[in-house]
């Protein structure tokens, strides 16, 4: 099973680098069911000018294209990190079965930050491996926020007050 994570978690590792190059959070997801990949995509929110294009949410939706379905049952899901909120939401609504996970975000993963999954009041909780190439995430996602530090432009005044609401 542990080969079978890893393989999985490498072509999610592979569309987090497109991420990268493209200057997008470095997040990538793929979908499973049984062998069969279903779907795989990145982050894109800064491309396609969408708060929700996560890669998990954009694997989703084509997952319930070619299924015909929005139920996603017998699905697995590995993503590169720890799902927000949104993203943890969508996979409730969807029925993934089981959530495979790199590294945990502290700033905004729902399990981290939330316990998501964990309290039993969900009608329906995917199983939950989490630390599948965690090292390999997270340096990507710490090169990525390190080589960004310090290249925001600097906002002052009337203008900041706008841009910062």
């Amino acid at each position: 099973m542990e080969d079978r994570f890893r393989y999985f978690m490498r072509l999610a590792l592979e569309e987090a680098r497109k991420a990268f190059e493209e200057g997008e959070v470095p997040i990538g997801a793929v979908l499973v069911k049984g062998e069969e990949v279903l779907a795989r995509d990145h982050n894109r929110t800064l491309s396609l000018g969408d708060p929700t294009a996560h890669a998990e949410v954009l694997v989703l939706r084509e997952g319930a294209r070619l299924m015909g379905n929005y139920r996603l049952n017998g699905t697995e899901l590995f993503v590169t990190v720890e799902p927000c909120l949104m993203c943890s939401g969508a996979l409730v609504w969807a029925r993934v079965e089981r959530l495979v996970f790199g590294c945990r975000d502290q700033k905004g993963g729902a399990l981290s930050l939330y316990g998501v999954f964990s309290d039993g009041k969900l009608n329906h909780r995917p199983e939950v491996v989490e630390g599948v190439l965690a090292e390999e995430s997270r340096e990507l996602l710490q090169r990525f926020f390190k080589e960004r530090r310090g290249t925001e432009a600097v906002v002052t005044g009337p203008t900041r007050n706008r841009l910062c609401r």
